[in-house]
């Protein structure tokens, strides 16, 4: 008898989850990105290149990266929820379909960023994750990352993990990831947020 591991059920229904509601989650987000997620954003940009491949981690409706082309960036869209491509796709935007657990990242990249999305990563499968960025970034390349903060993990329909700060940039730099900045900001729900932009050393 085949017993399903349970970060991988995790996985699946939280991806099952998003397939069904990506046009309401759309129509939530559309227009709102917070103000810190930009100044994270163009933080990153700082560090990359004149017209630098960038890798997005969960794309979700395209936002961030569209923001990021408008820097100057020249993002790889992904996401593992074939819903949200398809979003994309009908403003003319293309996206591979890619689950940072499961699949090779290709690279390398100036730049990863993954907004928002490994919070849904299993904590035990972090640290394979972070291993997975770092070996898919050009050396001098940044990765940017923002995560719930806070204790414990929920499991409805979404699989949410919170880290506490220190927690979560011990992990980047046990990946050997050098962090250079981080912020915490409150979101909808009056949920906190942190972001961490780190990089691989020369």
């Amino acid at each position: 008898m085949n017993i399903p591991d349970p970060a991988q059920e995790n996985m699946r229904r939280t991806i099952e989850s998003y397939e069904a509601s990506a046009r309401e989650y759309n129509a939530i987000v559309a227009g709102h990105r917070p103000a810190e997620i930009e100044d994270a954003l163009r933080r990153m940009m700082q560090l990359v290149p004149a017209g630098g491949s960038v890798l997005e981690i969960g794309s979700g409706t395209g936002q961030d990266a569209d923001f990021v082309e408008a820097l100057g960036g020249a993002v790889r869209r992904t996401d593992a929820v074939q819903a949200f491509l398809d979003l994309q796709a009908e403003r003319g935007k293309k996206g591979e379909l890619l689950n940072v657990v499961t699949d090779a990242l290709g690279g390398p990249y100036s730049a990863i960023v993954a907004m928002c999305v490994l919070i849904h990563v299993d904590r035990a499968q972090i640290a394979p994750v972070l291993r997975k960025v770092f070996d898919a970034l050009a050396p001098g390349g940044v990765f940017l990352a923002a995560m719930r903060i806070g204790e414990g993990e929920t499991n409805g329909d979404y699989k949410t993990v919170y880290w506490a700060k220190d927690r979560f940039a011990a992990q980047l730099e046990t990946a050997g990831l050098r962090m250079q900045w981080e912020s915490q900001w409150i979101g909808r729900g009056n949920v906190a947020w942190a972001n961490f932009l780190a990089l691989r050393p020369l």
